[in-house]
C-alpha cells in the first residue's frame, strides 16, 4: 500500500459464525430432524445475507478508524501505517474494537508490522 510502510494483516475467524442470533430469529433459520427442532445460535453459511450483514458490522466496529488508518476486505482487517510508533497506538486500538464485539481472529493468518 503506497505511502505506508508498516502494515498489520489481520484476518476474522470464521467471520460471519461469530455474529449471535437474536433469539427471536433463531427458530427462523432452524431446521428439523427426527430428533427435533436445531436452531443456529450464530449466523450459518448459506444466509443470503450473511455476507452483507457482517460487512456492515464491521464496517460499524471500526467507524472511527476506517479513514485514518484500517482498511477492511470482507474478513481481512488491515492496519496501516507510516511510523512504528503509530502502529503501536494503532494496533491496541483496533485489538480493543475486537475485544469490545467479542470478535477473535485466526493467529495463523495474522501478520504484524509487515514492512512494505
Amino acid at each position: 500500500m503506497a505511502g505506508y510502510p508498516l502494515l498489520s494483516f489481520m484476518d476474522a475467524y470464521s467471520e460471519y459464525n461469530q455474529i449471535r442470533m437474536n433469539l427471536d430469529d433463531e427458530e427462523k433459520i432452524g431446521f428439523v430432524t427426527d430428533r427435533g427442532l436445531y436452531c443456529y445460535k450464530a449466523m450459518p453459511f448459506g444466509l443470503k445475507n450473511a455476507g452483507a450483514t457482517y460487512q456492515q458490522l464491521v464496517n460499524r466496529m471500526f467507524k472511527q478508524q476506517i479513514s485514518r488508518n484500517m482498511k477492511l476486505y470482507v474478513d481481512d482487517l488491515l492496519v496501516k501505517s507510516k511510523e512504528p510508533r503509530q502502529q503501536l497506538a494503532y494496533l491496541p486500538e483496533a485489538f480493543s474494537v475486537l475485544w469490545h464485539y467479542r470478535m477473535m481472529l485466526n493467529p495463523l493468518k495474522c501478520a504484524f508490522e509487515v514492512e512494505t
